[in-house]
């Protein structure tokens, strides 16, 4: 199976990712120990299979991942724990907050039972259309990874390290929206999952991470505690709490990758990630309220 980009923007954000995440983690390990703003960082994912798919990091390498967080020391949550902890306003610096995006099958299948090992817990932000089978992901255009289905998600909910939260109906491109549109992925996304789930669904997922303004504020209207982004950085008590940030973890990210972005040396947006953005319908950080 292979994700094909969409886009030749796309392969060469790619390429250029993967160079310059290299770069910076060489020049993190050269200075070694260089002190980065204190705050509690947040990683997430899409899928864990041997797939070849550049959106699937394999059972291996998570495991190893997961493991060196264990060995470190660190205590890994959920997003509804990182959000509590900012309330509190409370930002210890041995805490890393771990996510799921989309929710693919293979994150219970493979991700689980290491979460489980190390006692670790985590959050996915499920597209509710795809939970129904009425939603498929553009990006594939061969063979669709499955998706877990409600029953998946009820009883993993209720029953294991994982916590289920809303990523919209559809998993659109929010910004291109219509008022009305907009307001419907994101109520609409709410509303299923409390109904399936039996309980209030906390936090909100901006589809690709793309959002403005507007959609903060359809957001927080719409009753959710939080919501998170695609943006790296850490997170304070001071980070508005509708757009925390998250660093991703790629199928290409080496060890040392991966050791520098827990250390803070990837927490700001890579060259040019602004202009990308805005060019596949985004709002730059910093025109966000």
């Amino acid at each position: 199976m292979l994700t094909v980009p969409r886009t030749a923007v796309d392969v060469v954000a790619a390429r250029a990712r993967t160079g310059i995440t290299s770069l910076r983690s060489v020049f993190w390990q050269v200075r070694r120990r260089q002190n980065h703003e204190s705050g509690i960082r947040a990683l997430f994912y899409h899928r864990v299979s041997d797939d070849r798919d550049e959106l699937a990091v394999t059972p291996m390498r998570f495991r190893e991942q997961m493991m060196f967080l264990a060995q470190e020391g660190f205590r890994v949550i959920d997003i509804g724990g990182l959000t509590d902890l900012l309330a509190r306003g409370e930002c210890p610096t041995n805490v890393i907050a771990l996510s799921f995006d989309d929710g693919y099958l293979d994150v219970a299948q493979n991700a689980l039972p290491v979460l489980r090992e190390f006692g670790f817990s985590a959050t996915v932000f499920v597209v509710t259309g795809a939970a129904d089978g009425r939603v498929k992901f553009n990006w594939y255009r061969r063979e669709h990874p499955p998706v877990m289905g409600w029953d998946d998600i009820v009883a993993l909910d209720r029953d294991s390290p994982l916590r289920f939260e809303a990523h919209s109906v559809t998993h659109p491109r929010l910004p291109a929206l219509s008022d009305d549109e907009a307001r419907a992925e994101i109520v609409g996304s709410r509303a299923a999952l409390e109904e399936r789930l039996g309980r209030r669904v906390r936090a909100f997922c901006y589809p690709s991470g793309l959002f403005g303004p507007r959609d903060r504020e359809f957001v927080a209207a719409a009753g959710y505690d939080t919501a998170v982004s695609c943006e790296p950085g850490i997170n304070t008590p001071a980070t508005d709490r509708f757009a925390l940030r998250r660093i991703q973890i790629f199928p290409h990210d080496r060890p040392l990758d991966f050791r520098a972005k827990v250390a803070g040396a990837h927490d700001s947006p890579l060259f040019l990630r602004d202009m990308y953005r805005k060019m596949r319908g985004g709002t730059p950080v910093s025109d966000r309220a």
